[in-house]
């Protein structure tokens, strides 16, 4: 015999518990750090809300209920006792100067058979008072007048009419409290909201300084400030920035004496050469010392970067024309579609110096180029084609790498030092941009350029 059981669900894991309770929580600093002051305040004022209600409100309610229930068992009680017109004309009199109720008896009335339902709490602790004390059918109505209630009672020749205030059954401290408590958390959250926003303002201008400096733009105006954590930051911030544009002048200078240091004895090999004469002997010499200085040269540019070259507004698209000229002087067929109005933060000459390696690199390896720029979510990508013979995927992250060539499909004798590719990566990413190569749709080598607004 079988039976057939359901299966138990299964728990959610812990990981992914956590990443939905990360994805509903906040994500910026201000909105975590309001979360942990509003949290404590929030669950401290449920907690005397709960504490009030359950104790004041429910005390309070109930005893007040009960006294107007008693006052009107009470009233019953001397009714009955002196049924004589002059003895209810007495206790009715009475009870109006005493007990602030309005009591009237309406001889043969009787109460509907179903009477008006009760609505809130207040109500139904009336009703739990008056099946205590009074022990007779009743009905109570809230519609009949604005801070007032009925309570109609049957009695054995008519129908008692009791007329409460308000006060006697609702004390407003209920609603004191209760703006008290929400006009206290709004001071609360307004002055949480004007520190936290003082404290993560010097926090932003950190990161916006950070950032800068990344694109290799100058950060100016720029000063610690903000708690003494934050101020530690970015003290250790400008300080790195003085080391690296110190690093950055003592290269140049140093490769600027490095080029004067081996000029000098290559100038003097080439006149050397000149003096011996013509020969094949002398012609490999010079061929060799030639391709010495194009690797000095090209060495030398690498390791300058163009990293003194100042940052400024910078017409990309005018840019683009002069390079794409320079190309098509040279004998290429290039296609250029390029918006005007591509202004953005760069180094000229430095950008200068990448697009024309790539567009140079295309025209050896291609016969067609097309270069393409356009602005994309705070990007500009500039894209360059050919319908060269590519790049194989598994060596495109090898080409960046300084003297490297690929034999196979890069002539050597006209591919330079190795160093375009290199080059001009270093100059995007020292804009806070980066190069990366793909398939093009037209049968060669797609690089694209991507550089921040």
């Amino acid at each position: 015999m079988t039976t057939d059981t359901a299966a138990a669900p299964m728990p959610m894991p812990r990981r992914e518990q956590t990443g939905l309770l990360k994805r509903f929580l906040p994500r910026t600093l201000f909105g975590r750090s309001l979360l942990i002051i509003v949290t404590p305040v929030i669950l401290a004022q449920a907690v005397a809300t709960w504490i009030f209600y359950d104790r004041h409100w429910d005390t309070m309610t109930n005893r007040l209920a009960f006294a107007v229930a008693g006052d009107i068992a009470m009233v019953i009680g001397m009714l009955e006792h002196d049924p004589t017109p002059e003895g209810r004309n007495w206790t009715l009199a009475a009870t109006a100067r005493s007990t602030d109720l309005i009591v009237t008896l309406e001889p043969g009335s009787t109460l509907p058979d179903h009477p008006p339902k009760l609505r809130g709490m207040l109500e139904n602790t009336l009703s739990k008072a008056l099946h205590e004390r009074v022990r007779r059918p009743f009905a109570i109505n809230t519609r009949i007048t604005r801070e007032w209630y009925e309570i109609r009672v049957q009695m054995p020749d008519g129908v008692l009419s009791v007329m409460s205030p308000e006060r006697r059954l609702f004390s407003p401290t209920s609603y004191i409290f209760i703006l008290w408590m929400v006009g206290s958390a709004l001071v609360l959250f307004t002055v949480a909201i004007i520190f936290m926003r003082n404290q993560i303002r010097p926090i932003k201008r950190l990161a916006a300084a950070a950032d800068a400096l990344g694109k290799g733009r100058d950060v100016r105006n720029f000063k610690p400030e903000g708690a003494t954590e934050v101020r530690q930051a970015a003290v250790a911030f400008l300080r790195m920035r003085e080391r690296i544009h110190r690093q950055i002048t003592q290269r140049t200078e140093m490769l600027a004496g490095v080029s004067h240091d081996l000029r000098t004895p290559l100038t003097r090999m080439k006149l050397a050469l000149d003096m011996i004469g013509d020969g094949p002997e002398v012609e490999e010499l010079l061929t060799d010392v030639t391709e010495m200085e194009t690797m000095i040269e090209g060495y030398l540019a690498f390791a300058r970067g163009e990293g003194t070259e100042t940052v400024q507004p910078t017409d990309l698209t005018r840019i683009l024309n002069e390079v794409v000229s320079g190309v098509r002087r040279e004998g290429a067929e290039v296609a250029l579609a390029a918006p005007d109005g591509l202004t953005l933060p760069l180094r000229p000459n430095a950008t200068r110096r990448c697009l024309a390696n790539l567009l140079s690199n295309a025209r050896r390896h291609g016969d067609r180029i097309w270069v393409r720029a356009e602005r994309e979510d705070g990007f500009i990508d500039i894209l360059v084609d050919d319908d060269g013979p590519g790049i194989p995927q598994v060596s495109r992250d090898d080409v960046f790498k300084p003297f490297f060539r690929l034999d196979s499909s890069r002539n050597q004798a006209t591919g330079g030092a190795g160093l375009g590719l290199t080059i001009a990566r270093d100059v995007a990413r020292s804009h806070g941009g980066d190069i990366t190569l793909s398939d093009s749709p037209y049968g060669g080598l797609r690089v694209l350029i991507r550089l921040p607004v």
